[in-house]
């Protein structure tokens, strides 16, 4: 199958961008990296009128450290990430998830701002960005404004975005000495959509574990941060009995929804079974 007809629009500024996407409306979409838009298109689940393709404006891309906060550019591919020495220094989760992401064809393409504003609910990102706690830079032709990743992802493939606004950058408070990190996801093979994935960062001190962030994709409509589970590990070792009350503490958590190929149960399963193995792995450290 083929993509419908529709016009495209090389954007030349970040006005340029408003400008188009206010003559179009909705019939406007973005092209960043394309890994989610064109196979749409080419299924015709996206008709739009006009691609407006940003990937000329080098001013969304790139990896910045600014005093406490380390800045990713919307049009970041994920293999910038996987290769960053900054992120590997400042942000190790997100350079644990990069590999993840697909193959290194779909990641050398692929943006940071595409995988946040699709929201996709197996995706990768969007669940190390609940961890860490980030903050999304959104802009508009009115101005700037800042949304935090627990309160951006709104549902099923939906976001705060409203119509008319830019993901510009996501900013991340940069993680200090004593704070490990974890992931883990299962797939039927490598490079497909997680059935379950997590993300774990926390603060271990003479094997105590304090100030701990896990999110879990692949078991709800979108990202899903388990705050159960951060206070039953918080302020306690690591051992057998820690892992049970933390994975009792995600029952409470998530409520994992079926689909065609695995039931909600197994989601379940699968998911207590990936957090025993990062918090066992974040004591062993």
């Amino acid at each position: 199958m083929k993509s419908p007809g529709f016009e495209y629009a090389k954007a030349r500024s970040i006005a340029d961008v408003f400008a188009l996407t206010g003559r179009y409306g909705d019939g406007a979409r973005i092209l960043a990296g394309g890994q989610s838009l064109v196979p749409s298109l080419n299924m015709r689940l996206s008709e739009p009128r006009v691609l407006i393709d940003i990937n000329g404006l080098d001013e969304l891309r790139g990896i910045r450290v600014a005093g406490d906060v380390i800045t990713i550019g919307a049009l970041t591919r994920h293999r910038e990430i996987e290769r960053s020495r900054e992120l590997d220094r400042h942000l190790p989760l997100l350079r644990l998830a990069a590999p993840h992401i697909g193959h290194v064809a779909i990641r050398n393409r692929g943006t940071f701002g595409g995988s946040i504003a699709f929201a996709d609910p197996a995706a990768e990102l969007p669940a190390c960005c609940l961890a860490l706690d980030a903050v999304f830079r959104i802009a508009s032709e009115s101005g700037e404004r800042r949304v935090r990743a627990r309160k951006f992802f709104t549902g099923l493939y939906e976001t705060a975005l409203a119509p008319g606004e830019l993901l510009v950058a996501g900013e991340f408070p940069l993680i200090h000495p004593g704070y490990r990190s974890a992931f883990a996801e299962l797939s039927r093979r490598q490079g497909d959509y997680a059935i379950v994935g997590a993300a774990v960062r926390a603060r271990v001190d003479a094997g105590i574990v304090s100030d701990l962030s896990a999110a879990f994709f692949g078991v709800g409509a979108s990202p899903i941060l388990a705050v159960g589970v951060a206070a039953a590990l918080e302020g306690r070792t690591v051992d057998a009995a820690t892992v049970e009350a933390a994975q009792a503490a995600l029952d409470r958590d998530i409520d994992p929804i079926g689909d065609a190929y695995q039931s909600a149960a197994t989601k379940r399963y699968l998911a207590r079974t990936l957090l025993g193995r990062l918090v066992g792995r974040l004591g062993r450290d």
